[in-house]
């Protein structure tokens, strides 16, 4: 009988799942770290010399052995009051895994449990938050040079099986947005959206589903009671990490454009996804996506209702702000557009496996976050055809870290 044996936080320090990108001030190359969960509200700036340390705050690596690495490294004794100092500020900051951060995401889970609906969390950031401009906004983003053309679409008055739309902040995607939400307007629209959003923050069960309404400035947007009431019959835990919608913007930007375009009642099935495609060659991850995705298509199937699924989720990302040791180039952001438009082929052809595949033989080194839900909708729709329809990037630091996403419509 083997027992696993704890470490003891304070000498083995482990870091939440963080996001870091790197700024200049002035000469000077810095890193800031910050909270994607949202269950910490603050920013953390270090100097790179200290971010070298955080990154070996695992949960494995003792003080000890992250001073003589730092000697190594920097030529210098790290001195241990500022190695205390640190893990001190972390822990205030609820960037630390621990009893203060479990403490916290647990009084946030009852507190998101009792809120009678999600609310927007984005507008007035990232979108218009008065309901007036907010449609107008969304008017411009049809209308704009870099928005869909006027003719037709081709699949104009057929029932649109999916969609694939980017995660990326409106102000600058919203064009790309309006290209798969055209196809959308001019299609013959049906009672459900099920919304598959990116969980940038992880999630420990790979889904997580919320039977909340959500809020908006143009009105409640109302989930489907009858889809998640079934799927929270079948497949409870999955349930369990609901507060990962409580600061995820995947799923909102999406809502303005249905309410604007749409024009009958409709539900939502807010649902947020994280897993790689390399981590699909674990049998036990697979056993847990494939569960959930047979029970959320058996509750779609029961309910009797059309349903479009809506993929939100970016493509590759490049750049020091992911993990590359420098900046892009031009080069570099043309190979990745001819990666991306050669991977979404087996997309438009609707083979999951293929897809998964492509990603999997580049060890996934670009990054692909929208894998996750994409791969979700062409393992839930029947569709005869996709079709990329706009593709673009979008730049995210001052270092050029890149993004890349895409819009696409099923039929």
């Amino acid at each position: 009988m083997t027992t696993s044996i704890v470490k003891d936080s304070t000498q083995y320090p482990a870091l939440r799942n963080l996001q870091f990108s790197p700024i200049k001030q002035g000469e000077d190359q810095l890193i800031v770290l910050w909270d994607p969960s949202g269950l910490s509200k603050e920013k953390l700036v270090l100097p790179l010399n200290f971010f070298f340390i955080v990154q070996h705050f695992d949960g494995e690596h003792s003080i000890q052995e992250i001073g003589a690495l730092y000697l190594k490294r920097f030529g210098e004794f790290l001195m241990p009051n500022k190695v205390e100092q640190l893990i001190v500020d972390l822990e205030q900051k609820l960037f630390l895994e621990g009893p203060r951060t479990e403490t916290a995401r647990q009084q946030a889970r009852i507190e998101y449990r009792q809120q009678p609906t999600r609310p927007a969390v984005f507008a007035g950031r990232s979108y218009e938050a008065d309901s007036v401009k907010l449609k107008k906004q969304i008017d411009g983003f049809f209308t704009s040079g870099e928005g869909p053309d006027f003719k037709p679409s081709e699949n104009r008055g057929k029932l649109i099986k999916g969609l694939v739309a980017p995660t990326y902040d409106l102000k600058q995607a919203g064009p790309v947005y309006a290209w798969g939400y055209k196809e959308l307007q001019e299609s013959q629209q049906p009672d459900v959206y099920v919304i598959i959003g990116t969980a940038h923050a992880g999630l420990e069960n790979f889904f997580s589903v919320t039977d909340k309404d959500f809020e908006t400035p143009v009105g409640l947007v109302p989930a489907d009671r009858t889809i998640l009431g079934r799927l929270k019959r079948l497949v409870p835990e999955f349930f369990d990490e609901e507060i990962a919608h409580q600061t995820e913007h995947a799923i909102e930007f999406q809502l303005p454009f249905l309410q604007t375009i749409v024009d009958k009642p409709f539900t939502i099935v807010p649902i947020l996804s994280s897993f790689s495609a390399l981590s699909l060659t674990d049998l036990t991850v697979r056993s847990s996506v494939d569960r959930f995705l047979s029970s959320l298509q058996d509750a779609i199937g029961d309910s009797g209702k059309t349903v479009c699924v809506i993929a939100a989720g970016e493509l590759a990302h490049l750049g020091m702000r992911y993990g590359d040791s420098a900046p892009p180039t031009d080069f570099s952001f043309h190979r990745t557009m001819q990666r991306d438009l050669e991977m979404l082929k087996p997309v438009e052809e609707l083979k999951p496996d293929e897809f998964t595949q492509f990603i999997q033989k580049e060890n996934d080194q670009r990054r692909i976050s929208g894998f996750s839900p994409i791969y979700s909708l062409l393992r839930l729709i029947q569709a005869e055809k996709g079709q990329v329809l706009r593709y673009d990037r979008g730049i995210t630091d001052q270092y050029n870290s890149t993004a890349t996403y895409a819009s696409m419509a099923f039929f």
